[in-house]
């Protein structure tokens, strides 16, 4: 994966998991315009695991929303984490309602501020 940019996230792959299609297009031209390679969105918690066992070994990280479709997105998360894979919760849910097992797993509350999502990914990155 590339180093090159300023923030060193060009050519990072993360798969994105968000079931609102706005949000989802929206992050995702977000992401390209930091030369991340988008894989996704994902608009469920079946089309994301299929998406990181048939692109795992090529994913740098991932953005999760919470709830898809009435649904935690936890098994994704615990897949991502048996991986060593990186993520991040993209959500409007508080701190306090996320379970304990992944408190301290970075969160990018929504409306997501541009600003603060790549600061979560830069240090996400230096953290690998």
């Amino acid at each position: 994966m590339a180093e090159s940019g300023p923030h060193g996230l060009e050519g990072w792959r993360l798969l994105v998991v968000e079931d609102e299609y706005v949000i989802a297009a929206d992050l995702a031209d977000s992401l390209k315009d930091l030369g991340i390679e988008v894989i996704g969105p994902a608009a469920s918690v079946e089309e994301a695991l299929e998406l990181v066992e048939s692109e795992g070994a090529r994913l740098d990280g991932a953005l999760l929303d919470i709830n898809i479709k009435d649904q935690p997105v936890y098994p994704v998360a615990d897949v991502l984490a048996a991986r060593g894979l990186p993520f991040i919760f993209t959500t409007g849910y508080d701190a306090a309602t996320i379970p304990a097992a992944y408190a301290e797993v970075p969160r990018c509350g929504k409306p997501i501020d541009k600003t603060h999502l790549v600061h979560c990914l830069v240090k996400t990155r230096r953290s690998e």
